[in-house]
């Protein structure tokens, strides 16, 4: 339904590998069958590189980076009645789907061969807005807040679904190869859903840390063989690898228990060396895992209110959305980087 000119502040690029510039133009109603969210926080994910830099082909430019969006719906379509102004909801790297393809037509939207994607596919949400289709938009529960929630639409429900996909049943063995964006969330949901949790990452001095996010264990790997000390406490039966290091996840693979699997995360440019005959005797498995729905992000969201998990981060506003880019690529934010809008 027409709303009359609303404008807003839109962070792009115009084209791959130009900086980021915060500019203000119209912002357009939406469609039939879509939903208009003025946006209060996104989310700035390692993903957004692929925008910014112009690495995913056939991008059309300008465009705005964003798809770990939060914020209050302003105005439907007149198709749309599952949502509402004033609602607050939020959208993830599931965009919507075709329907057509395979894995559409198989119930899997989420591995849609023309996966819509907020910031690639169309403006993301660096912005005040942010227009998208409908079956892309979750419910946000209350309890959290909207710079919490946005990393939770993409670094959470990727661990989150890859852990309760994964086969793994409490109070099995699941460790978290990686303490850092999705890492650091991979050890609280393992811990809150009743998982003996081993957090492995580098450095002893990161086990303080892996402890009150709720890990049992703690597998320092400049010190110890990650797979000789997961065999140990009888083999992981999931590991979630969030790491980027190929050489790091395919050292892991050893630590792996009867019928194990390694849901890689992360990921790496190199190709991952797996032993086959480990594999092929004891049934264990290596698969890739990716984010979920929209049906999945609110329950990601609920999980985690109804928890408490809460990703650690560090918030910039609208205006410094280059600077904040520039934070989370240096690698050395803590851990979470969310755009805020004020709004």
């Amino acid at each position: 339904m027409a709303t009359g000119k609303v404008t807003g502040r839109f962070g792009q690029v115009a084209k791959g590998g130009s900086p980021l510039e915060v500019v203000t133009r119209e912002v357009r109603d939406p469609g039939a069958h879509e939903v208009r969210i003025r946006v209060q926080a996104c989310g700035v994910c390692h993903s957004d590189s692929l925008t910014v830099e112009g690495y995913w082909p056939g991008i059309a430019y300008p465009r705005v980076p964003g798809h770990e969006v939060v914020g209050v719906v302003d105005a439907v379509g007149e198709s749309v009645t599952q949502f509402a102004p004033g609602q607050r909801v939020g959208v993830g790297w599931y965009g919507g789907h075709c329907g057509k393809c395979e894995p559409c037509r198989r119930g899997d939207h989420v591995a849609c061969q023309v996966l819509s994607i907020p910031g690639i596919s169309y403006d993301g949400g660096y912005a005040d807005y942010i227009v998208v289709p409908a079956m892309a938009v979750a419910s946000v529960p209350e309890s959290l807040t909207s710079a919490e929630a946005g990393p939770l639409l993409c670094a959470g429900i990727t661990t989150f679904n890859a852990l309760r996909n994964s086969g793994a049943r409490p109070p099995d063995v699941v460790a978290v190869l990686g303490m850092g964006g999705l890492g650091h969330l991979g050890v609280q949901y393992a811990a809150k859903m009743g998982f003996t949790t081993v957090a492995v990452a580098r450095g002893a001095d990161k086990a303080k840390f892996a402890h009150e996010l709720g890990a049992h264990h703690y597998i320092d790997s400049t010190t110890e063989d990650v797979a000789q000390a997961l065999q140990k406490l009888g083999g992981a039966r999931t590991i979630l690898a969030t790491v980027t290091d190929a050489g790091a996840m395919s050292a892991a693979i050893g630590g792996l228990g009867y019928a194990g699997k390694l849901m890689v995360l992360g990921a790496p440019m190199e190709p991952l060396q797996v032993p086959a005959i480990p594999l092929i005797m004891q049934r264990k498995t290596v698969a890739g895992w990716p984010s979920g729905t929209s049906i999945d992000s609110e329950d990601t969201l609920k999980f985690s209110a109804l928890t408490g998990v809460k990703p650690l981060i560090e918030t910039y506003p609208l205006e410094k959305a280059a600077e904040a880019y520039a934070r989370m690529m240096s690698g050395k934010a803590r851990f979470r980087v969310v755009l805020e809008t004020g709004a």
